[in-house]
């Protein structure tokens, strides 16, 4: 099921939030603790108006809440409420005993939901707490804090070592977290809270929204095919806008998750233990997969990157579609001669594929790096010049310029490759990064008259393929309808 927790600061808000979002979801938290006053009548009359189960949670701060008062005057307002609103479940912290509180609830055939916060770490003794928890009758609730691809496994690994349980929350807050919200199912999870849009109410929410039409997470079962794309940053990735709703279109029971990913050998444990059909991969892992693939393509064996592995029966299969997704928008221009001389900016995986579509189409190319010698080390490889990023002479006569690196990239929008280097007006300028659409870079290119490429081109082009790759099917959207 999703809950949305109702983040509204009145009363009013939260009344406008349930009738707008109402329909994507399964049932409410109201957060009162959030609410700028706890007014008891007024959210008695507020709860008996919500129509679908409703959470009755009063979170203190140092459990990532709002409630500055004592636990004795929570305690009196919760029981308060319990006795005159109407509440399907209260959630109460697993070191806060009121016998008189638990009492009343029981009572009134409201549940406890029994929950404990980590926001540092994913505590050693876990499932020995919720297990604990539900042997007194209630619901183990425990949100905790992943900081690396391990701690994800461990989460998911919930519904082997919870088994016995009938009903429990577990999830992950933060970056980390977001594939155990998304595939709540996996992990043995009988809910997932979603947010109001630009409201969430804990690190790592996601929008109803989202959940509901984009993820599908209510939809997810023991049969949906699982793909993802994993890399380190990874949550600013547009992929899901390309593959989910090519699922939808084609009525598949498919998913498509961002994972944050620290170590690739531990994300393929993870892969295993979630039966993962494929994933994209991004920096800084196009590298680190090749040891764990059991067969490559031409171009991955040329190239050294690999941005799309698959699972084919027996092994892991990795391709790599950013060489022909690249190509895409300049291929006729590669073809008539009007791209002769490139500059590549960056030596890192997309700067690999990139490189050698365009030695393969002999062009003439210069690498330029922060380190030069990464720069010369790819070089050498493909038989291209090389030197430094403050080298801006090695520019001035290249017909395309190709911005390969992360600097100017969310959050970090206002940095500039090559602020020095002034535009003639007659270069192309293909620059890799797509959020944002327009970076400083590509301002002043236009300013200057330069012919622009957005990264949303080349991704565009390679998230197709990997998805005919993923499933074998021909993607069934028009350019118009891949929105992100």
């Amino acid at each position: 099921m999703l809950c949305l927790t109702m983040t509204g600061r009145t009363l009013e808000e939260n009344l406008k939030l349930k009738e707008n979002l109402s329909p994507l979801v399964d049932l409410f938290e109201l957060r009162i603790d959030l609410l700028e006053s706890i007014d008891i009548p007024q959210i008695a009359e507020f709860s008996r108006s919500v129509e679908k189960p409703l959470i009755l949670t009063c979170r203190r701060e140092r459990d990532g809440g709002a409630y500055k008062r004592t636990d004795r005057t929570r305690a009196s307002q919760l029981a308060q409420l319990l006795e005159s609103g109407r509440f399907s479940y209260v959630d109460l912290e697993e070191d806060f005993r009121r016998s008189e509180l638990e009492q009343r609830a029981q009572q009134r055939g409201i549940e406890i939901i029994r929950s404990f916060h980590d926001t540092a770490s994913v505590p050693s003794d876990l499932f020995t707490r919720m297990d604990r928890i539900a042997r007194r009758g209630e619901i183990p609730k425990a949100a905790v804090t992943a900081d690396s691809i391990s701690n994800v496994l461990t989460i998911f690994s919930a519904r082997q070592q919870l088994k016995e349980l009938s009903r429990y929350i577990i999830l992950s807050m933060g970056d980390w977290g977001v594939p155990t919200r998304i595939l709540y199912k996996l992990t043995g999870s009988f809910l997932t809270y979603v947010s109001p849009e630009g409201m969430p109410a804990a690190s790592g929410h996601l929008d109803a929204q989202a959940m509901k039409h984009l993820f599908r997470a209510d939809q997810v079962d023991d049969r949906t095919k699982i793909y993802g794309i994993i890399g380190n940053p990874v949550m600013h990735s547009a992929s899901p806008k390309i593959h989910n709703p090519a699922y939808m279109k084609l009525g598949m029971n498919a998913v498509y998750v961002p994972f944050l990913v620290d170590d690739v050998r531990t994300f393929f444990s993870l892969a295993d233990l979630l039966g993962i059909s494929g994933f994209s991969v991004t920096v800084p892992h196009k590298q680190h997969v090749l040891p764990y693939l059991g067969k490559i393509t031409r171009e991955v064996k040329q190239i050294g990157s690999c941005n799309t592995v698959v699972w084919e029966r027996e092994y892991w299969k990795g391709v790599n579609t950013d060489y022909y997704g690249f190509l895409k928008p300049i291929y006729e221009d590669l073809e008539g001669e009007r791209i002769k001389k490139a500059v590549v900016l960056g030596s890192g995986g997309s700067a690999r594929s990139v490189v050698w579509a365009l030695r393969n189409h002999q062009c003439s190319v210069t690498i330029l790096n922060r380190t030069v010698e990464k720069a010369a080390r790819l070089a050498r490889e493909t038989g291209a010049s090389w030197g430094g990023l403050d080298e801006l002479e090695k520019i001035r006569e290249a017909d395309l310029i190709v911005q390969t690196t992360s600097v100017g990239m969310i959050p970090n929008d206002g940095q500039d490759p090559i602020e020095a280097y002034q535009f003639r007006g007659d270069e192309v300028l293909y620059e890799l990064i797509y959020a944002p659409e327009k970076t400083k870079l590509m301002k002043r290119a236009e300013a200057a008259g330069c012919r622009l490429i957005s990264g949303k081109e080349m991704l565009r082009a390679q998230g197709i393929l990997q998805f005919e790759t993923f499933t074998g099917l021909t993607f069934p959207l028009s350019e118009a309808e891949v929105v992100f």
